[in-house]
């Protein structure tokens, strides 16, 4: 039992409706706000100005940055007083007489954002770099850029961006040759994307991914995925719960076509999470795809909309996409497991091809037609469009702040929640004594269930009052572990019930004891990972809205739109048609918002305050009340003969996982487990899940294996590999790197410890249909700081739609995957979290990125594969080999390094 005091108020100051206003100059007009306010709710809540983000209100992500004469600050930091006086510049402000500034310019030519949440804070910091020093380093870039967090991981890009800037600046490019910036345009959404109801896109689309809002916006603006408040059409039930004879097509999209593609049959070894699709050809030919499926940074939205446009043989331009719209989309399982191309993409191109079959259709028609057969689909070796890049939609509007997330979206009377937390997971409430907020009249408090929160009329006071909430709280709280004994826990507690990833799995084929008993060379070893958090950069956040005629509609952002309806109804005692779940521009996701739990949340807040409500989670509660990647225990042996055969394999994973339990190497003797254990802590999807943890593990014992049987490890693996598709990446990424074959006898030199030791290491794998090698080299110092100075990762993914989303992908993979291998974990005591923000949970930063090259081996051959996860999972066994390669240590667990210094 304890009584708690929760750290969710993360400095905000509580609200004053009258307090004393100060004056700023503000992107060069003079503006009157709040003396107390924090400058970045000032800007946001009073100004409306929402390019400066909130993310970890500490100051120790760099999403809030602007520039006070010149010099770039934290505005989660600063009161609004403090700076009075003084000249303010928000990303808003930036270009002049309408152009893009040349940092802008260069960050959306070089394609330097992925969710684009990041962008407006780096781009001030750049542009307050490139001001002190106008051709900087890498290392001025790295030191300017330290205190920004892109968790996306586009950080390449961003480096690329900065010199191109300074080019840009240098070469004085005439105003006139810096593209038009965008302005989100009330009703439409994001400008540019080509997607309905956000502005369209005009002709220049086909070659930049950004064009004129002008050509198909009246249409899309009648109807399209909304912002609160805008204009908007809802269909009188949602088109994936109703016959599709009886949808309402033409009454929300106008005359014309529409396909639809039923969603696939269920059959015996196979598995789909879409609905199938629809699209809709106006009487002007536009066309208007269907999905599912949600963009939360990936781009799955350029390559589907390339499918469709190849298939019906137009230009890129006249295809929009409607994605996460429940009302609108066909069903779909989630945005999860890299299943946009084989599922979403698959139906899309189907409902295309039998569209081409159909035109011209005449003016004033309304034909629905039902796809009963498979058509013909256009071979990928005969693309025109797919398979070369294009700039992702929307990439001028993230440079400029007209790219409105969740956090950014707002109602008039609109109340902010917040809800009171458990200190550890499974803490139950003993006593709250809750006479500091109740009876507050700008507060509401309300109790539903096992929920306790409140709505107050801004964000600052909502918090502080939970704030009071908490400390007023007993809790009892569970029997849990810490951290350095999670392993032991996690063999002695075994699941009972409620076994995720399919639960309990065991494979066994031939006598794998005797083999090991006979082999050559033997390896037993543990492997081991930590929990850690997807921490995207915009926590989770929803607002939602109900109607007069009792329909819920919730703005989220969500990997599953569908499933949270579901849930959200179920929650409220509401048929699922009354729900209406909308995914607007997202801050980033990496698995970890699948849950439901905020939709709800500010649902019953919503319904209790009778006017709407957003809930942000504070990124205290993103480490501690979201999910996190399963911490692992992988007991792995092998066998092998002395001729380099593998002829044993034993693999026992504990709690993480079974994804990629089965690896790439023909060995005729092995046993396969997955133990589901009952973990202490909240976990679930993650990018790329169990595929990581299995894979270090694998590749690890591989190379360990090598070295035992003094065989090169490049040579090992070909020799063993069933997969000729992998054995073709791994040979382009050991070609790549000039890789030298190196036997036990010339293994790592002894070497002075005042030595700095270089090593390079390689790995591969295959999961989720995608290949991937990756080859890493680290430079150690004489003080044991690690560096990984280069990396080179090859990948297959069958034929590519979009070269330059994938290669953007790997590359954020890549960085992503540096966290976990080098120094991400969470750190808890007696199962409370310890360092739940940014300033204690390290991520990986722009210093800590090297180099990094892909390589795509294009296969126009073969269905097209994801390519978000899969090449993650190569990363970290490539740097552990090559920590061994450096200095002759093998390190087993991840994170291998303690803040980026190896143990003793």
């Amino acid at each position: 039992m304890t009584a708690v005091g929760d750290s969710a108020a993360e400095n905000v100051p509580p609200a004053d409706r009258n307090r004393q206003l100060v004056t700023l100059t503000v992107n060069g007009a003079d503006r009157s706000v709040p003396s107390s306010a924090l400058l970045l709710f000032a800007l946001r809540d009073e100004l409306g100005l929402t390019g400066a983000k909130p993310g970890c209100g500490e100051g120790a992500c760099g999403s809030c940055t602007v520039l006070v004469d010149g010099d770039p600050v934290r505005a989660c930091q600063l009161s609004a007083g403090s700076v009075a006086g003084r000249s303010v510049t928000t990303i808003e402000g930036l270009a002049s007489r309408g152009r893009l500034h040349p940092v802008q310019q260069a960050f959306a030519d070089v394609g330097a954002a992925q969710c684009g949440y990041c962008s407006p804070g780096m781009i001030l910091s750049t542009v307050a770099l490139l001001a002190a020093d106008p051709n900087p380093d890498d290392d001025s870039v790295n030191a300017a850029l330290a205190g920004n967090i892109c968790r996306c991981g586009c950080y390449q890009r961003i480096r690329r961006a900065v010199h191109r800037a300074a080019e840009l600046a240098s070469a004085q490019r005439p105003a006139d040759q810096f593209a038009e910036p965008e302005t989100a345009q009330p009703g439409t959404g994001e400008p540019g994307t080509g997607e309905p109801g956000t502005g369209g896109a005009g002709p220049a689309d086909q070659e930049t991914g950004v064009g004129s809002a002008a050509e198909f916006s009246s249409a899309a603006e009648r109807w399209g995925p909304p912002e609160p408040g805008s204009p908007w059409y809802r269909p009188a039930r949602p088109w994936d719960l109703t016959d599709p004879a009886d949808r309402d097509w033409f009454g929300v999209l106008g005359d014309g076509l529409v396909v639809v593609v039923p969603p696939p049959p269920a059959t015996p070894g196979s598995w789909s999470t879409s609905g199938g699709a629809w699209l809709h050809i106006g009487a002007d030919g536009t066309v208007t795809a269907f999905t599912g499926k949600v963009d939360v940074g990936q781009d799955n939205r350029t390559a589907l909309r390339l499918l469709v446009a190849e298939e019906l043989r137009i230009p890129l331009a006249q295809v929009r996409l409607a994605m996460g719209d429940t009302d609108l989309c066909p069903f779909d399982m989630g945005t999860f497991g890299s299943r946009s191309m084989p599922d979403a993409g698959s139906a899309l191109r189907r409902a295309a091809a039998h569209a081409r079959t159909l035109l011209p259709e005449a003016a004033g028609t309304r034909h629905v037609e039902i796809v009963r057969s498979e058509p013909v689909l256009r071979a990928p070796t005969d693309w025109q469009l797919a398979g070369q890049p294009q700039v992702p939609p929307g990439t001028v509007a993230a440079t400029t702040g007209a790219r409105r997330f969740v956090s950014d979206l707002n109602l008039p009377g609109m109340g902010h929640g917040a809800v009171l937390r458990p200190p550890a997971p499974g803490a139950s409430l003993r006593d709250l004594d809750a006479s500091a907020v109740d009876g507050r009249p700008d507060v509401l408090l309300v109790r539903a269930g096992s929920l306790v929160g409140v709505v107050a009329p801004d964000l600052a006071t909502a918090r502080s009052a939970v704030a009071d909430l908490a400390a007023a709280a007993v809790w009892d709280l569970p029997a849990a572990p810490s951290d350095a004994a999670i392993s032991e826990y996690l063999r002695a507690h075994p699941a009972e019930s409620g076994v995720p990833w399919g639960g309990a799995f065991h494979h066994e084929v031939g006598a794998v004891d005797e083999a090991l008993r006979s082999a050559t060379a033997c390896v037993q070893a543990t492997y081991t990972t930590a929990y850690i958090a997807a921490a995207p950069l915009e926590t989770r956040v929803a607002l939602a809205v109900w109607d007069d005629d009792g329909r819920l509609t919730v703005w989220t952002g969500t990997q599953t739109p569908f499933p949270v309806r579901a849930q959200v109804a179920a929650a409220l005692e509401l048929a699922e048609h009354q729900v209406r779940i909308i995914v607007p521009p997202t801050g980033g996701g990496f698995g970890g918002k699948h849950a439901v739990g905020i939709a709800t949340e500010a649902a019953i807040l919503a319904r209790r305050a009778g006017r709407p409500v957003r809930v942000a989670w504070s990124r205290h509660e993103e480490f501690t009340v979201g999910t996190l990647r399963p911490a692992a225990v992988i007991d792995v042996g092998s066998g092998a003969s002395a001729d380099g055969d593998l002829t044993a394999w034993t693999f026992s994973n504990v709690n993480s996982g079974r994804a990629a339990i089965a690896g790439p190497y023909l060995i005729p003797n092995q046993r396969l487990d997955y133990v589901p254990a009952d973990s202490p802590l909240p976990q679930a999807s993650y990018r790329a899940l169990a595929a990581t943890a299995n894979n270090f593990a694998r590749e690890s014992q591989i190379d360990e294996l090598a070295a035992r049987l003094g065989f090169d490890p490049v040579e090992l693996r070909l020799r063993n590999l069933a997969d000729e598709r992998l054995a073709a990446v791994l040979r382009a990424v050991a070609e790549r790197v000039g890789w030298v074959s190196r036997h036990a006898d010339k293994g790592p030199a002894a070497r002075s410890e005042r030595e700095e030791q270089r090593g390079w290491g390689i790995a591969c794998g295959f999961e989720k249909d995608g290949r991937v090698a990756t080859a890493a080299q680290v430079l150690i110092g004489a003080d044991r700081r690690l560096r990984v100075t280069r990396l080179v990762t090859g990948y297959e993914c069958g034929a590519v739609v979009n070269p330059d989303t994938v290669t953007s992908q790997i590359e954020g993979a890549a960085a992503m995957a540096l966290g976990g291998a080098l120094f991400e974990a969470i750190r808890f005591t007696d199962g409370i979290i310890g360092n739940g923000a940014f300033s204690a949970y390290r991520v990986p930063r722009l210093a800590d990125v090297p180099p990094t090259e892909v390589i795509l081996l294009d296969r126009p051959d073969l269905p097209s594969a994801g390519a978000g996860e899969t090449p993650m999972i190569a990363v970290a066994p490539a740097i552990a080999n090559a920590i061994f390669d450096a200095t002759g240590r093998r390190l087993r667990s991840l994170p291998l390094t303690s803040d980026g210094l190896l143990p003793d």
